[in-house]
């Protein structure tokens, strides 16, 4: 499906109109103080060694007696306490509650049940834990960043939050993301703008970059994301941490704001987030609740025996950046260790439809259901129920500062009308995006994982990401297709930014992703500690 001239003169003005406004955000920039001590690039690595365990191992600790709950959270709430004003992750804590919930688990461990009992019980017993802001936890805001809701206070918890705490998990506080949870830089009008922990100029990703960055800074041990273009495995990347998409439908998205509604349901995902490729599964099996026995997890996996399939690139998308060289070099080493260690052939594979993915995921997004009904557009949500937003209205007004929106949702509003100008062409690539699952599900069957680049570039700095606004396509295609996806950090780059890769498998198998995310941790080493010299 070739670009049409018009599509090619729309991908060029874009690209200018893009430009135009990195350079006015320069110009309105406020300008650095003089004689000002410059400020760190990075966050301080972690001192204390409580706070370098893997959930699993610190739960095994504490239903051993060997430190108490107490101990742990306060740790945590002190390396919060150091880091967070140069990352601004956190947006609101919880210290105090968490304090008492771990005063009454050291009291349920003095009682001396057994630890059989508790590890099945209370799996995650003691663990502290961060949530995204968008998702309900009780008595914390549930804004997603939009000004319309700043006063909103959650008043449950949602499905997964209240999984977790049932698993004996210690909420500290609620993260950052992007305005209504739709842009891959978490900035808003609410809380302000997060900052990567290994180069404060970068971003976190969005929309769950505010976990990206809490993780990576070693201030929470497990987190929880969304995920609809990439929200989950975008800020794991630019972070160095573990996302895990699952397969469409396992866990359960309520208790969300904003919830998916129409086709969407079937594109957003809930997952976990975390430093250590150890907990994404028991993590998975807790949020999952009953919707866990759709998947394999029981089944043990054999890594000699997975069909390895390998892409570099999208094939050359024009609305995307070109993929960096250390990412490429860092794949290729994946690649070779394999073929190495584990005597099997990586397949390269050039899938050609995936050049096109953001042209079908706009168009799948986009589409009605199966029952006719439409997709909730954005301008309904920034208005959340309120006054209706005019797209052109608030770009005037944000270029006369008095907008209380980001730039990037009045563009996505923007957006999301030029799609409807066009249905003929958004049907033809819907039917290209169901061709091209029936090709992803026939190629990965039941015992295949695909390597594939998380992102054309590594964490770039602020604001940039309105230069390359589609650049988010190389996760967002998955979310269409519905299959489970792993991102797995693979080191640092020249620069010290994370470098890392997708694992990508068929429907239901997110144990082939998981496990080989535990494989590449061993062999390429995982999270990396910020601020490390």
């Amino acid at each position: 499906m070739a670009l049409s001239r018009a599509e090619r003169c729309l991908a060029l003005l874009l690209r200018l109109l893009s430009r135009a406004c990195l350079a006015l955000l320069g110009l309105v920039a406020p300008a650095p103080p003089r004689a000002r001590p410059a400020p760190p690039r990075a966050v301080p690595p972690p001192r204390r060694p409580l706070l370098l365990l893997p959930a699993r191992q610190l739960a095994a600790r504490l239903r051993a007696r060997e430190v108490t709950c107490v101990e742990v959270v306060e740790a945590y709430v002190e390396r919060i306490r150091e880091v967070n004003p140069l990352i601004n992750a956190v947006v609101k804590d919880r210290f105090e509650e968490a304090l008492q919930e771990a005063r009454q688990v050291d009291e349920l461990l003095s009682e001396g049940p057994g630890d059989d009992y508790l590890e099945e019980k209370f799996p995650l017993l003691g663990v502290p834990i961060t949530v995204k802001e968008a998702f309900s936890l009780h008595g914390m805001p549930n804004t997603s960043g939009l000004v319309n809701r700043r006063n909103v206070i959650a008043t449950s918890d949602a499905t997964v939050v209240s999984r977790l705490k049932q698993a004996g998990a210690i909420p500290l506080g609620v993260t950052n993301c992007s305005e209504l949870c739709m842009w891959y830089e978490s900035s808003n009008r609410v809380y302000g703008r997060t900052n990567n922990p290994y180069d404060l100029q970068r971003i976190v990703g969005g929309s769950s970059g505010g976990e990206g960055g809490v993780l990576a800074a070693a201030c929470s041990v497990i987190g929880v994301g969304s995920d609809i273009g990439g929200s989950i495995r975008m800020p794991a990347f630019f972070n160095g941490v573990f996302g895990h998409k699952p397969t469409t439908g396992v866990v359960p998205n309520d208790g969300q704001f904003p919830n998916a509604r129409g086709v969407r349901t079937s594109f957003l995902c809930t997952g976990p987030m975390c430093r250590y490729a150890e907990d994404l599964e028991p993590m998975l099996r807790v949020m999952a609740g009953p919707g866990v026995n759709k998947l394999k997890l029981n089944e043990k996996v054999s890594l000699e025996k997975i069909k390895f399939h390998c892409m570099d690139h999208d094939g050359g998308s024009i609305f995307v950046s070109p993929v960096d060289k250390e990412i490429l070099q860092a794949q290729k080493k994946v690649v070779e260790h394999l073929e190495s260690e584990l005597g099997v052939q990586v397949r390269r594979v050039a899938i050609h439809k995936m050049k096109y993915s953001f042209q079908i995921w706009s168009a799948m997004m986009s589409s009605k259901d199966s029952d006719g009904q439409e997709a909730q557009l954005f301008t309904d949500l920034l208005g959340d129920h309120g006054k209706p937003v005019w797209p052109l209205w608030e770009l005037v007004k944000w270029l006369m500062g008095m907008s209380s929106h980001t730039l990037p949702a009045i563009a996505l509003g923007l957006t999301e009308k030029l799609m409807k100008l066009n249905p003929g062409g958004n049907a033809k690539l819907v039917s290209m995006g169901k061709s091209l699952q029936e090709e992803m599900e026939a190629l990965l069957g039941p015992d295949g994982v695909l390597l594939y680049p998380s992102h054309p570039t590594v964490a770039p700095r602020h604001h940039s990401p309105i230069c390359m606004p589609f650049n988010f396509a190389y996760t967002a295609i998955f979310n269409v297709l519905g299959l489970p996806v792993t991102q797995c950090p693979l080191g640092l780059s020249s620069e010290g930014l994370p470098l890392g890769i997708q694992l990508v498998a068929a429907s239901y198998n997110d144990h082939l992703t998981l496990a080989v995310a535990r494989y590449l941790e061993k062999a390429f080493g995982g999270w990396v500690l910020p601020g490390k010299v």
